[in-house]
């Protein structure tokens, strides 16, 4: 089991929207979002009810990526 660089505070995320070029806002783990208790279930648990494919596998962890300039929202896998 890994553990997420940008979750754990080693590294910031930094994209720019590829829709309009402006930098897109790192949201959080996707699964936090799903109810009021996701943030308290474990992590590898939540990866195999999360819908994505192979991301508790790939040990990758997918945060909701929004950009406030355009809208544009999606799923950013990120490497632990």
């Amino acid at each position: 089991m890994g553990i997420c660089p940008v979750c754990n505070g080693f590294e910031e995320l930094k994209i720019a929207c590829p829709t309009c070029g402006s930098a897109a806002t790192d949201r959080g783990r996707m699964m936090d979002f799903y109810d009021d208790y996701s943030a308290y279930m474990p992590i590898d648990q939540m990866k195999l009810e999360d819908g994505y494919r192979n991301d508790l596998v790939k040990e990758q962890c997918p945060h909701y990526v929004k950009c406030d300039h355009c809208g544009y929202e999606t799923a950013y896998f990120i490497q632990e």
